[in-house]
Protein backbone atom coordinates (compact mmCIF):
# COMPACT_ATOMS: atom_id res chain seq x y z
CA UNK A 1 0.00 0.00 0.00
CA UNK A 2 1.27 3.13 -0.84
CA UNK A 3 1.99 6.47 1.66
CA UNK A 4 -0.98 7.85 0.16
CA UNK A 5 -3.32 5.76 0.45
CA UNK A 6 -2.40 4.59 3.92
CA UNK A 7 -3.01 8.41 4.86
CA UNK A 8 -6.31 8.19 3.72
CA UNK A 9 -6.86 4.94 5.49
CA UNK A 10 -6.08 6.87 8.74
CA UNK A 11 -7.95 9.88 7.95
CA UNK A 12 -11.10 7.92 7.09
CA UNK A 13 -10.80 6.00 10.08
CA UNK A 14 -10.09 8.80 12.42
CA UNK A 15 -13.38 10.33 10.75
CA UNK A 16 -15.28 6.60 11.65
CA UNK A 17 -14.48 6.66 15.45
CA UNK A 18 -15.53 10.57 15.73
CA UNK A 19 -18.64 9.86 14.02
CA UNK A 20 -19.37 7.30 16.17
CA UNK A 21 -18.99 9.35 19.41
CA UNK A 22 -21.39 11.61 17.73
CA UNK A 23 -24.00 8.97 16.81
CA UNK A 24 -24.07 7.37 20.26
CA UNK A 25 -24.92 10.67 22.00
CA UNK A 26 -27.52 11.62 19.35
CA UNK A 27 -28.92 8.39 20.09
CA UNK A 28 -29.06 8.84 23.39
CA UNK A 29 -30.59 12.30 23.03
CA UNK A 30 -32.58 14.56 20.63
CA UNK A 31 -30.16 15.48 18.16
CA UNK A 32 -28.98 18.55 17.12
CA UNK A 33 -31.57 20.25 15.35
CA UNK A 34 -34.35 18.64 17.74
CA UNK A 35 -32.66 20.39 20.10
CA UNK A 36 -32.50 23.85 18.27
CA UNK A 37 -36.56 23.68 17.63
CA UNK A 38 -37.61 22.88 21.19
CA UNK A 39 -35.18 24.55 23.60
CA UNK A 40 -35.81 28.39 24.24
CA UNK A 41 -31.82 29.27 23.50
CA UNK A 42 -32.27 32.55 21.52
CA UNK A 43 -31.51 35.42 23.92
CA UNK A 44 -34.76 37.05 24.91
CA UNK A 45 -35.49 40.70 26.42
CA UNK A 46 -35.19 39.24 29.88
CA UNK A 47 -31.68 37.43 29.40
CA UNK A 48 -30.47 40.68 27.52
CA UNK A 49 -31.45 42.56 30.71
CA UNK A 50 -30.08 40.18 33.41
CA UNK A 51 -32.99 39.71 35.20
CA UNK A 52 -34.10 36.31 34.31
CA UNK A 53 -31.38 33.22 35.00
CA UNK A 54 -31.55 30.55 36.88
CA UNK A 55 -30.84 30.79 40.41
CA UNK A 56 -27.06 30.95 41.66
CA UNK A 57 -24.96 27.90 42.39
CA UNK A 58 -23.57 29.27 45.64
CA UNK A 59 -20.27 27.89 46.89
CA UNK A 60 -19.05 28.90 50.38
CA UNK A 61 -16.22 30.37 49.80
CA UNK A 62 -16.66 30.49 46.05
CA UNK A 63 -13.02 30.35 45.50
CA UNK A 64 -9.54 30.06 46.83
CA UNK A 65 -7.82 33.03 47.93
CA UNK A 66 -4.59 34.25 48.07
CA UNK A 67 -2.88 35.09 51.29
CA UNK A 68 -1.21 38.17 52.09
CA UNK A 69 2.63 35.74 52.01
CA UNK A 70 1.23 32.98 50.99
CA UNK A 71 0.80 32.76 46.90
CA UNK A 72 -0.41 29.04 46.99
CA UNK A 73 -3.52 27.06 46.54
CA UNK A 74 -4.76 23.66 47.90
CA UNK A 75 -3.22 20.65 45.83
CA UNK A 76 -6.42 18.87 45.89
CA UNK A 77 -8.53 22.13 44.79
CA UNK A 78 -11.11 22.18 41.78
CA UNK A 79 -11.93 25.91 42.61
CA UNK A 80 -10.91 29.57 40.88
CA UNK A 81 -8.27 31.50 42.49
CA UNK A 82 -8.14 35.03 42.93
CA UNK A 83 -6.12 37.98 44.35
CA UNK A 84 -7.29 40.18 47.08
CA UNK A 85 -4.69 42.84 45.88
CA UNK A 86 -3.90 43.95 42.55
CA UNK A 87 -0.27 44.33 41.27
CA UNK A 88 -0.15 47.95 41.96
CA UNK A 89 -1.46 47.52 45.84
CA UNK A 90 0.64 44.41 46.06
CA UNK A 91 3.55 46.85 45.08
CA UNK A 92 2.30 49.68 47.39
CA UNK A 93 2.21 47.20 50.68
CA UNK A 94 5.51 45.50 49.87
CA UNK A 95 3.80 41.92 49.34
CA UNK A 96 4.72 39.38 47.64
CA UNK A 97 4.05 39.37 43.81
CA UNK A 98 5.81 36.41 41.85
CA UNK A 99 4.36 32.96 42.25
CA UNK A 100 6.34 30.09 43.10
CA UNK A 101 6.70 26.77 41.54
CA UNK A 102 3.50 24.76 41.62
CA UNK A 103 3.06 21.41 40.25
CA UNK A 104 0.82 21.02 37.30
CA UNK A 105 -1.79 18.66 37.93
CA UNK A 106 -2.67 15.71 35.26
CA UNK A 107 -5.69 13.82 35.41
CA UNK A 108 -6.47 10.59 33.46
CA UNK A 109 -9.14 12.64 31.74
CA UNK A 110 -9.64 16.13 32.37
CA UNK A 111 -11.09 18.96 30.50
CA UNK A 112 -11.26 22.69 30.63
CA UNK A 113 -14.09 24.19 29.42
CA UNK A 114 -12.28 28.06 28.55
CA UNK A 115 -14.59 31.24 26.98
CA UNK A 116 -13.42 34.21 25.51
CA UNK A 117 -13.99 37.96 24.33
CA UNK A 118 -17.47 38.23 26.81
CA UNK A 119 -19.05 38.70 29.06
CA UNK A 120 -22.10 39.30 26.83
CA UNK A 121 -25.69 38.39 26.56
CA UNK A 122 -24.62 35.23 25.26
CA UNK A 123 -23.13 34.16 28.84
CA UNK A 124 -26.02 34.37 30.95
CA UNK A 125 -27.54 31.89 28.44
CA UNK A 126 -24.38 29.64 29.01
CA UNK A 127 -23.99 30.03 32.38
CA UNK A 128 -27.82 28.59 32.11
CA UNK A 129 -26.64 25.76 30.88
CA UNK A 130 -23.36 24.90 33.06
CA UNK A 131 -25.85 25.19 35.53
CA UNK A 132 -27.91 22.50 34.71
CA UNK A 133 -25.45 20.13 33.82
CA UNK A 134 -23.02 20.88 37.09
CA UNK A 135 -20.51 21.75 35.40
CA UNK A 136 -17.89 24.80 35.76
CA UNK A 137 -16.14 26.58 33.12
CA UNK A 138 -13.66 29.54 32.80
CA UNK A 139 -14.11 33.52 31.76
CA UNK A 140 -11.58 35.26 30.34
CA UNK A 141 -12.82 38.16 30.19
CA UNK A 142 -11.91 41.47 28.20
CA UNK A 143 -12.81 45.06 30.51
CA UNK A 144 -14.52 46.35 27.47
CA UNK A 145 -17.28 43.61 28.12
CA UNK A 146 -16.53 43.82 31.53
CA UNK A 147 -17.65 47.66 31.86
CA UNK A 148 -21.08 46.91 30.10
CA UNK A 149 -21.89 43.76 31.79
CA UNK A 150 -20.55 44.15 35.07
CA UNK A 151 -23.66 41.91 36.41
CA UNK A 152 -22.85 38.97 34.15
CA UNK A 153 -19.35 39.36 35.44
CA UNK A 154 -20.46 39.15 39.21
CA UNK A 155 -22.43 35.99 38.44
CA UNK A 156 -19.93 33.98 36.99
CA UNK A 157 -17.64 34.68 40.20
CA UNK A 158 -20.93 33.81 42.44
CA UNK A 159 -21.60 30.91 40.10
CA UNK A 160 -18.45 29.28 41.18
CA UNK A 161 -16.48 29.51 38.04
CA UNK A 162 -13.11 30.60 37.20
CA UNK A 163 -12.37 33.82 35.78
CA UNK A 164 -9.02 35.18 33.69
CA UNK A 165 -7.89 38.02 32.30
CA UNK A 166 -7.97 38.58 28.32
CA UNK A 167 -6.91 42.14 28.18
CA UNK A 168 -8.65 45.32 28.13
CA UNK A 169 -9.58 45.41 24.29
CA UNK A 170 -7.93 42.58 22.02
CA UNK A 171 -7.32 45.31 19.94
CA UNK A 172 -3.54 43.54 18.27
CA UNK A 173 -2.30 47.04 17.93
CA UNK A 174 -2.72 48.38 21.30
CA UNK A 175 -2.08 44.85 23.30
CA UNK A 176 1.28 43.96 21.61
CA UNK A 177 2.83 47.50 21.19
CA UNK A 178 5.21 46.32 23.91
CA UNK A 179 5.44 44.31 27.13
CA UNK A 180 4.81 47.55 29.31
CA UNK A 181 1.35 47.93 26.90
CA UNK A 182 0.74 44.65 27.38
CA UNK A 183 0.90 44.84 31.26
CA UNK A 184 -1.17 47.87 31.25
CA UNK A 185 -4.14 46.15 29.44
CA UNK A 186 -4.07 43.43 32.25
CA UNK A 187 -3.36 45.92 34.74
CA UNK A 188 -6.52 47.98 33.77
CA UNK A 189 -8.69 45.03 33.14
CA UNK A 190 -7.94 43.78 36.89
CA UNK A 191 -8.90 47.44 38.69
CA UNK A 192 -12.33 46.80 36.48
CA UNK A 193 -12.71 43.28 37.88
CA UNK A 194 -11.54 43.90 41.30
CA UNK A 195 -14.06 46.98 41.56
CA UNK A 196 -17.52 44.15 40.61
CA UNK A 197 -16.22 41.54 42.29
CA UNK A 198 -13.64 42.75 44.98
CA UNK A 199 -11.05 40.23 43.68
CA UNK A 200 -9.17 40.43 40.55
CA UNK A 201 -7.52 37.03 38.97
CA UNK A 202 -4.04 35.84 38.39
CA UNK A 203 -4.37 33.58 34.93
CA UNK A 204 -4.70 35.12 32.17
CA UNK A 205 -4.53 34.47 28.44
CA UNK A 206 -3.33 36.07 24.99
CA UNK A 207 -5.12 37.70 22.72
CA UNK A 208 -5.27 35.12 19.83
CA UNK A 209 -2.07 33.27 21.74
CA UNK A 210 1.03 34.10 23.18
CA UNK A 211 2.76 31.97 19.61
CA UNK A 212 3.83 34.90 16.84
CA UNK A 213 2.96 37.86 19.80
CA UNK A 214 5.34 36.89 23.31
CA UNK A 215 8.93 36.89 22.99
CA UNK A 216 11.39 36.09 26.24
CA UNK A 217 10.44 40.42 27.42
CA UNK A 218 6.24 39.25 27.37
CA UNK A 219 7.27 36.14 29.23
CA UNK A 220 9.26 37.69 31.81
CA UNK A 221 6.70 40.54 32.18
CA UNK A 222 4.15 38.52 32.83
CA UNK A 223 6.05 36.34 35.44
CA UNK A 224 7.61 39.18 37.31
CA UNK A 225 3.95 40.51 38.01
CA UNK A 226 2.70 37.65 39.34
CA UNK A 227 0.63 36.41 35.93
CA UNK A 228 -0.17 32.84 34.36
CA UNK A 229 -0.91 32.63 30.72
CA UNK A 230 -2.94 29.76 29.88
CA UNK A 231 -3.41 28.86 26.26
CA UNK A 232 -5.44 25.50 24.17
CA UNK A 233 -5.09 23.03 23.05
CA UNK A 234 -8.68 22.13 21.65
CA UNK A 235 -9.90 24.93 19.18
CA UNK A 236 -13.56 25.04 18.67
CA UNK A 237 -13.16 26.79 16.03
CA UNK A 238 -16.29 29.37 17.02
CA UNK A 239 -14.67 32.61 16.37
CA UNK A 240 -15.36 32.01 12.79
CA UNK A 241 -18.53 31.04 10.72
CA UNK A 242 -18.94 27.47 12.01
CA UNK A 243 -22.73 25.98 12.67
CA UNK A 244 -23.44 24.44 16.40
CA UNK A 245 -22.86 20.83 14.24
CA UNK A 246 -19.61 22.19 13.06
CA UNK A 247 -18.19 23.13 16.45
CA UNK A 248 -19.00 20.03 17.95
CA UNK A 249 -17.58 18.06 15.50
CA UNK A 250 -14.52 19.90 15.69
CA UNK A 251 -14.32 19.33 19.27
CA UNK A 252 -15.35 15.54 18.94
CA UNK A 253 -11.86 15.11 16.34
CA UNK A 254 -9.83 16.96 18.58
CA UNK A 255 -10.81 15.05 21.92
CA UNK A 256 -9.76 12.00 19.35
CA UNK A 257 -5.89 12.95 20.41
CA UNK A 258 -5.35 10.82 23.83
CA UNK A 259 -2.51 12.27 24.60
CA UNK A 260 -4.53 15.61 25.35
CA UNK A 261 -6.41 13.53 28.09
CA UNK A 262 -4.72 14.72 30.90
CA UNK A 263 -5.07 18.40 30.15
CA UNK A 264 -7.94 19.15 27.34
CA UNK A 265 -8.34 23.09 27.22
CA UNK A 266 -11.14 23.70 24.97
CA UNK A 267 -11.07 27.05 23.25
CA UNK A 268 -15.01 28.46 23.14
CA UNK A 269 -15.89 32.05 22.96
CA UNK A 270 -19.19 33.91 24.33
CA UNK A 271 -18.50 37.17 22.68
CA UNK A 272 -21.09 39.24 20.64
CA UNK A 273 -20.34 37.50 17.55
CA UNK A 274 -20.75 34.22 18.67
CA UNK A 275 -24.33 32.90 18.33
CA UNK A 276 -23.62 29.21 17.53
CA UNK A 277 -21.62 28.20 20.21
CA UNK A 278 -24.01 28.02 23.26
CA UNK A 279 -26.17 25.91 20.81
CA UNK A 280 -23.01 23.57 20.73
CA UNK A 281 -22.54 23.50 24.16
CA UNK A 282 -25.08 21.03 25.81
CA UNK A 283 -23.95 18.89 22.97
CA UNK A 284 -20.20 18.99 23.60
CA UNK A 285 -21.06 18.64 28.06
CA UNK A 286 -22.75 15.25 27.05
CA UNK A 287 -20.32 13.85 24.61
CA UNK A 288 -17.77 14.74 27.16
CA UNK A 289 -19.50 13.15 30.60
CA UNK A 290 -20.50 10.29 28.18
CA UNK A 291 -16.43 9.73 27.42
CA UNK A 292 -15.51 10.15 31.20
CA UNK A 293 -13.62 13.26 31.54
CA UNK A 294 -13.57 15.31 34.92
CA UNK A 295 -14.45 19.04 34.70
CA UNK A 296 -12.22 21.23 36.02
CA UNK A 297 -11.79 25.55 36.29
CA UNK A 298 -7.94 26.86 35.19
CA UNK A 299 -5.80 27.50 37.98
CA UNK A 300 -2.53 28.01 39.14
CA UNK A 301 -1.90 24.07 38.58
CA UNK A 302 -3.64 23.63 34.97
CA UNK A 303 -0.96 22.80 33.08
CA UNK A 304 0.75 24.43 29.69
CA UNK A 305 -1.25 23.07 27.25
CA UNK A 306 1.59 22.47 25.11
Amino acid sequence: MTKIAKTWCLIGLIAAVCTGFLLAIFTQQPTLQETVQTQDITPSVEHEQGKKHLPFLRLNPPAHLLDDAVLTQPDDANKPVFDRYTVVERKARKLPLTLPEIPPFYGEKVVYLTLDDGPYVHTDIILDILKEQHVPATFFVLGVQVEKYPAILKRIYEEGHAIGNHTYNHAYREVYKSPADYLNQLQRTDELIQKIIGVRPRITRAPGGTVGHFNQKYWQAIKDNGYVDIGWNINADDASKATASQIIANVCYQMGNRALWNRAIILLHDGPSQTETFKALPVIIQYLKKEGFQFRVVDLRTPPAW
